[in-house]
């Protein structure tokens, strides 16, 4: 049987090339769309060092409808990953105008799109910020909506939009992803974060400082009401979040409506949890500097993982410090990211030892033409 084509919306991004692996080792074959305006087509290429294919590329904007026609004219896909869209919460604040646009419209035009083409099984790539600053943990998917940014409303009004199609059309199988925070890279050392400019994530930023590129991790507050003061949340391994997209795949091509789920551990880690972890990687210490909180940020928050458990039949395999040691394997192997030359293949661990096989995929599932 001929393996089901895939269009991965923002496929050149972080999540999204990691998605790309997860599909292709699944047996799906992804077509990628994306502007490479944050990300590189170079992840791509490491994509196929990994698996041997690498994905298809056509450069466009998921607001555009002829592109997206073209798409699905000519490449024939069967369902969507939507992971297309702006990210930095800080700037959505500075460009509310621009976040809408993007994730908002940006959204609805591929939804239009998938109607002309027919195509009705769609994974989109929500956010725990959809949940504001909750005062408790673990998070449900049953709590309200509560985000505090354009970036997070942006994802509530994608997610409202989508629940509203499925409602009035039986046709869709939609599942909503609602990740905390992915962290890590593809074991290989091949596939990884690559920042441009100053890292926005707390794990990049500590594989600078690291690697020497930056003094010292500044940490955000230590008098929070935590374990050791200092902020917690829900990190997850990245490949668990691209293996949770081909489960939540899966589910969408056979099952018809609307779904939601939490895709974290289901456990938090505290700033200087992180920070220890990867220290054990990378075996020395991580100079802190401790500085006042910032405005809006909460306590702790992580997620309640049941849901995703019972119908997805996914969880996240992958540790804190199996996390913290694939990001020092790609900081070491690519101190400049994609811009460093494509190290050997496979590359090995500081203790001598070869990264450990993926583990398998569940067997491939009945597919909707």
């Amino acid at each position: 049987m001929t393996p089901s084509k895939i269009l991965v919306t923002g496929g050149a991004g972080f999540v999204g090339s990691h998605a790309c692996v997860a599909l292709i080792s699944a047996g799906f074959l992804p077509v990628v769309l994306d502007t490479l305006v944050n990300s590189d087509p170079r992840s791509l290429e490491r994509v196929g060092r990994i698996c041997g294919v690498q994905p298809q590329l056509v450069r466009g904007d998921v607001r555009d409808a002829a592109v997206l026609d073209r798409v699905f004219a000519e490449h024939g896909v069967d369902a969507v990953l939507h992971l297309a869209g702006l990210k930095a919460v800080s700037r959505s604040v500075s460009d509310p105008l621009g976040y809408y646009d993007v994730n908002v419209a940006g959204s609805l035009a591929l939804a239009r799109a998938m109607e002309r083409a027919g195509v009705r099984t769609l994974v989109f790539s929500s956010s725990a910020t959809v949940y504001g600053d909750i005062p408790r943990s673990p998070i449900r998917e049953s709590a309200s909506y509560a985000a505090v940014n354009p970036y997070g409303r942006s994802k509530v009004m994608v997610e409202r939009m989508l629940a509203d199609l499925s409602r009035s059309d039986p046709r869709w199988g939609i599942a909503c992803l609602r990740f905390f925070n992915p962290i890590g890279a593809h074991e290989s050392g091949l596939l990884g974060e690559h920042p441009q400019g100053p890292p926005d994530n707390l794990v990049p930023y500590v594989s600078q400082v690291a690697v020497g590129e930056r003094g010292h991790v500044v940490v955000h507050g230590n008098d929070y009401e935590t374990h050791d003061g200092t902020g917690v949340r829900d990190y997850v391994h990245v490949m668990d979040v691209a293996e949770g997209h081909v489960a939540a795949l899966r589910y969408a091509n056979i099952h018809r409506g609307l779904l939601t789920v939490n895709l974290g551990t289901g456990r938090g880690a505290s700033v200087l949890d992180v920070i220890a972890a990867f220290e054990r990687a990378c075996g020395h210490r991580i100079a802190v500097h401790i500085g006042p909180r910032r405005p809006g940020d909460a306590p702790a928050y992580w997620a309640d993982v049941q849901h995703a458990q019972d119908r997805l039949g996914w969880r996240a395999l992958r540790s804190l410090d199996q996390m913290c040691a694939d990001s020092w394997r790609w900081q070491l192997a690519n101190p400049r990211g994609f811009d460093a030359p494509v190290p050997d293949f496979p590359l090995h661990t500081a203790d001598g030892t070869a990264p450990a096989a993926l583990p398998h995929s569940l067997p491939l599932g009945q597919e909707h033409g």
